[in-house]
C-alpha cells in the first residue's frame, strides 16, 4: 500500500510537472511593423531560452483595426496574457477593471528601482499601476543644417518668432521651403502644441470646465500654423501631408524642419548623414516655455489570465533595461530606465533634443486627453477636415477654434458627469 501511494503520489508529481512545462502566454502586439515584430520576437526568444517549458504565442493585430479586433478578442473570451496597450486605450481597460495591478510586482522587482518616475506615472491610473510603458512617443524639431547655413540661419531656432523667421529665409531658396507641414492625416499634435506654446499653458480646460482651445493665446498658435503655410514657407501640398510625406520631406531636402518623435529618426538616419540634421527641443513660446505632446505605450496582463506569475516575468523581461535598450534603438522611442541617456547610442546631436526636453524646466510635455470619449473622433475627423479648410483660407483661426471648443466642452462635462 505504501509503494502504492508513492507511486500515486511520484505520478501526481509529474503530471503537475508536464502541465506546468506546457504553459502557453498569448502576447498581443497592435503598433504592428516587420522590424517590430522581428525585435519582439528575438527579445521573446531570449525569454522562452530562460524559462524552459513556457511558450510565448506572439500575436500581431494591424494597426489600422487593433482597436476592433482586440476588443473583439476579448468580448469573445480570447483574452491574451499580455497585451501591447497604447496610451489611448489605457484608461478604457483599467476603468473597466480588465488589467492586473503591477504595483506589487514591481515593487519587487530588481529593476523596479530605476524606472523613471515619468515611467510609472504615465503606466499609472487612479493611483495604480497597470502598465509598464517601452518608451515615449516625445516631440522635438528635427532641423536641417545644410539649409539653415545656406539660407544663412546662424542658429536653430530656440523661439516661436526664431522658427518663424528662419522658415522664412530657407522658403526663399529655390525650390526649398521652411517646414514639413503635416495637414493631413494625425495631424493633431502639431495644432495643439502650437496652441499651448502661444497660450502660455498645456491646460485643455479651465477649472470651470471650458476649453481653452479658443483662448486668445491658442487662436495665436492656430493662426501661425495657417500662416506657415498660406506665405509659402511649407510646400504647397503640404496641406494632404501624413506621417510618410513629412518624413520624406525632410529626408528629401525639401524643407529644413520637422517637429516629429523619436521614430522618425530610423528611416531619417538611413537617409542623410549625421553631420547633416540635428535635434532640438521645440522652441518657446511668449511665456518662456513649450508644450510638447507625448505618447506612449507599453505592456500591461489582462488579470483574467491564468498564469500571472508567468505574465508578469514576461513583461519583466521585456522592460528590463537591456529589453528596453535594444527595444528603444530599434523602434525609435525614449527609454523608461534612469541612467538611459548615457548610453553612447543616444548620447549624439540626433537624441539631444528629447533629452533636454525631459530635462528642462521649460519644456512641459502635454498628454492628450484621451479619456474623453469623443477625443478619437475630434482629433482624426474633426480637426482634420477644419484645419485643411483653414488652411486653405476658407476658414479663419477664430472660427475653428471655437468649433473645437464646443466640442471639447460638452465632451468634457459628459466626462466629468460620468466620474
Amino acid at each position: 500500500m505504501t509503494y502504492l501511494k508513492t507511486c500515486t503520489s511520484a505520478m501526481a508529481l509529474l503530471v503537475a510537472n508536464a502541465a506546468a512545462a506546457d504553459t502557453t502566454l498569448k502576447l498581443v502586439e497592435v503598433i504592428t511593423s516587420p522590424e517590430r515584430t522581428e525585435v519582439l520576437q528575438t527579445l521573446v526568444d531570449g525569454f522562452e531560452a530562460n524559462n524552459p517549458g513556457v511558450t510565448v504565442e506572439i500575436v500581431s493585430l494591424p494597426w489600422g483595426q487593433a482597436f476592433e479586433k482586440l476588443a473583439t478578442m476579448v468580448a469573445g473570451g480570447d483574452i491574451p496574457d499580455v497585451v501591447e496597450m497604447p496610451d489611448t486605450w489605457q484608461a478604457l481597460y483599467a476603468g473597466s477593471g480588465q488589467l492586473a495591478s503591477l504595483k506589487d510586482h514591481v515593487a519587487g522587482w530588481e529593476n523596479g528601482a530605476t524606472l523613471t518616475d515619468k515611467t510609472v506615472a504615465m503606466g499609472s491610473q487612479a493611483g495604480d499601476l497597470y502598465m509598464i510603458p517601452y518608451g515615449f512617443y516625445l516631440r522635438a524639431m528635427f532641423y536641417n543644417k545644410k539649409l539653415l547655413a545656406e539660407a544663412g540661419v546662424e542658429a536653430p531656432p530656440a523661439t516661436m518668432a526664431e522658427f518663424m523667421d528662419a522658415s522664412a529665409k530657407v522658403s526663399e531658396l529655390d525650390g526649398k521651403s521652411g517646414y514639413c507641414l503635416r495637414g493631413g492625416p494625425g495631424g493633431t499634435n502639431g495644432w495643439i502644441m502650437l496652441a499651448a506654446t502661444m497660450n502660455g499653458s498645456n491646460d485643455f480646460f479651465t477649472s470651470e470646465g471650458k476649453s481653452r482651445i479658443n483662448e486668445p493665446g491658442s487662436v495665436e498658435g492656430i493662426q501661425f500654423m495657417i500662416d506657415m503655410y498660406q506665405k509659402g514657407y511649407a510646400p504647397k501640398d503640404s496641406v494632404n501631408w501624413g506621417f510618410n510625406e513629412i518624413v520624406a520631406g525632410f529626408y528629401s531636402g525639401t524643407c529644413a524642419f520637422l517637429d516629429q518623435d523619436p521614430d522618425a529618426l530610423i528611416a531619417i538616419s538611413e537617409r542623410m548623414s549625421d553631420d547633416d540634421f540635428a535635434v532640438i527641443p521645440m522652441p518657446v513660446g511668449p511665456s518662456g516655455k513649450s508644450f510638447p505632446t507625448i505618447g506612449f505605450a507599453g505592456w500591461s496582463i489582462f488579470n483574467s489570465t491564468e498564469h500571472q506569475e508567468e505574465a508578469w516575468d514576461l513583461v519583466a523581461t521585456l522592460s528590463s533595461p537591456e529589453a528596453n535598450a535594444k527595444w528603444a534603438q530599434r523602434v525609435g522611442v525614449i527609454p523608461i530606465h534612469k541612467g538611459a541617456d548615457q548610453d553612447p547610442y543616444f548620447q549624439t546631436e540626433q537624441f539631444k533634443g528629447w533629452f533636454d526636453t525631459l530635462n528642462g524646466a521649460q519644456y512641459e510635455p502635454t498628454t492628450m486627453p484621451t479619456h474623453l470619449e469623443q477625443w478619437g473622433y475630434f482629433a482624426s475627423t474633426v480637426l482634420l477636415e477644419t484645419s485643411q479648410e483653414a488652411l486653405l483660407g476658407q476658414r479663419s483661426a477664430q472660427d475653428v477654434a471655437d468649433e473645437w471648443a464646443d466640442l471639447l466642452t460638452d465632451e468634457y462635462a459628459k466626462w466629468k458627469a460620468s466620474q
